[in-house]
């Protein structure tokens, strides 16, 4: 009876207003600012350690993938969003300051990128040039932490503001935004870097003085200016829009009703949280489809650049745009598919199709490569970008559906943390696999499309765990699982 009034009472509640369109827009400019700074990250400073300053192609892999192996924080930062305040909020708080320390933390780390080169080049593997190897692995380390401070509560936020009928668009526009990101970062990056500089070649750029000079001054200030810039789309795509738009206390509120608890947030605690996250065998089976999902798109992701300096003997400003082509095919598969495929296919069976149309794109990439044809690579990687965006949007709208609303942000963690694991290991296999390659085979065309082969299979397998995945089991036992965990307060 006391529920039922308690009920009553909440529906008199006045109910945070549907978010508009134009409002969708503006949140994902914060995804156009990491698409931005993956931009910088994992498509030039890979291309810079592998092909200009002649680091192993493994270990500046491992470099790029070590802001996505600290990704078992996110779960945390999740989960102390869900339960403690920032400047008053649950999630723009956290979204704000992670934004500052990413940024600062990119800068850092180009300046110990040169340290490392430099080392390398002039006293060989020693002592020190490994102590800076250490030092560069750790500023990729927190870089990654930073970004992961700033981008679970964001996407926590997502779960939010927003009801489970409008969320495949909400996901479809911000997720798109990302690859806006790629995109713009792609031209403005290859606008200021010079394109005439010779192709690389196996010998360190700490050999020709002037050259050096020059491409430090450039990356410098790249990596002062942009990073800057996404600050200021942080601040703006996210001020005001928790405090007018989000369900989440509204949503605490009525779950405490419904179960007799007191509604105080910060009896959610990390050990109270992870017991809803274990509670179904469907979080495991999605958690490891996301994995092999991962893997599969995400493999090619350290290579790529280097792929086209030595198969196709493009310059640091040309293999930059290739993400530009990437992008523009993620973006249109993103759209299309928040507006019309997941809405006639489903969600399932649009991931379905994206990972066999990623498979398919690996081929096409093995047959740019023996052609050596540019034009014919932009127009593979294009069409990659398109089957990685409808895979993508599919799955994050499985994501969030696959969510429990009262723990959005620790299960948000959970799924960042599995997909950052898994770009982690793709974009490290990716490094380990062409090395192995060019071991193995005289030519770099076939090392490289040993690489994609590996792709290709792995996207198969990533199906085969996506057909057991089942979201009306899910809610069930996460909605038992709430109930249990916070009725145990009462006893």
């Amino acid at each position: 009876m006391d529920n039922q009034v308690d009920i009553a009472e909440l529906d008199l509640e006045p109910k945070p207003p549907k978010l508009p369109l134009i409002q969708m827009f503006r949140i994902g400019l914060f995804q156009m600012g990491l698409g931005i700074m993956s931009l910088l990250i994992a498509g030039l400073l890979n291309r810079l350690m592998i092909n200009e300053l002649t680091i192993p192609a493994t270990l500046a892999a491992g470099f790029i993938a070590m802001p996505l192996f600290v990704s078992p924080t996110r779960v945390w930062f999740g989960q102390t969003s869900d339960a403690k305040t920032i400047f008053g909020t649950h999630r723009s708080g956290y979204v704000w300051i992670g934004a500052v320390v990413f940024a600062i933390i990119a800068f850092l780390t180009t300046q110990v990128m040169w340290q490392l080169g430099r080392s390398i080049h002039e006293i060989g593997w020693n002592g020190v040039t490994y102590g800076w190897v250490v030092a560069l692995g750790a500023m990729f380390a927190f870089y990654g932490m930073a970004v992961s401070f700033s981008s679970t509560p964001f996407a926590a936020l997502l779960v939010d503001i927003s009801d489970e009928e409008e969320r495949s668009k909400l996901v479809g526009i911000v997720w798109s935004m990302l690859m806006v990101g790629i995109v713009i970062g792609a031209i403005v990056v290859s606008k200021l870097l010079q394109c005439s500089e010779a192709p690389p070649s196996n010998i360190s750029i700490y050999a020709d003085g002037d050259r050096l000079a020059q491409l430090q001054k450039t990356i410098n200030f790249v990596f002062m200016a942009i990073p800057t810039v996404v600050i200021g789309l942080a601040f703006f795509a996210t001020y005001g829009i928790e405090q007018k738009y989000s369900r989440y206390k509204l949503r605490v509120a009525e779950n405490h009703i419904l179960n007799g608890t007191t509604a105080t947030e910060d009896k959610l605690s990390l050990g109270k949280a992870l017991r809803v996250l274990t509670a179904s065998k469907q979080t495991g089976l999605f958690f490891s489809f996301l994995l092999m999902m991962t893997i599969g798109i995400f493999m090619q992701d350290a290579i790529m650049e280097p792929f086209g300096g030595a198969v196709f003997g493009m310059s640091i400003c040309k293999t930059t745009q290739l993400n530009a082509a990437f992008g523009t095919g993620t973006l249109i598969g993103l759209s299309s598919s928040g507006f019309l495929i997941v809405p006639r296919l489903g969600k399932q069976n649009s991931t379905k199709l994206g990972c066999y149309l990623v498979a398919g794109s690996c081929a096409l990439l093995l047959v740019a490569g023996f052609t050596q044809k540019i034009p014919v690579l932009q127009a593979a990687l294009t069409l990659f970008g398109f089957a990685s965006g409808i895979t993508t949007s599919g799955a994050l709208s499985l994501m969030l559906d696959l969510t429990a609303a009262e723990t959005a942000g620790t299960f948000i963690g959970a799924w960042g943390l599995s997909q950052a694991i898994a770009r982690g290991l793709a974009t490290l296999s990716g490094g380990i696999v062409l090395d192995i390659g060019k071991k193995i085979f005289s030519t770099q065309i076939f090392a490289y499309s040993f690489v994609f082969v590996c792709e290709a299979l792995v996207m198969i397998i990533a199906v085969v765990l996506l057909n057991r995945v089942n979201i009306q089991e899910f809610r069930t036992d996460a909605k038992q699982a709430i109930a249990t965990v916070f009725s145990n307060e009462i006893d």
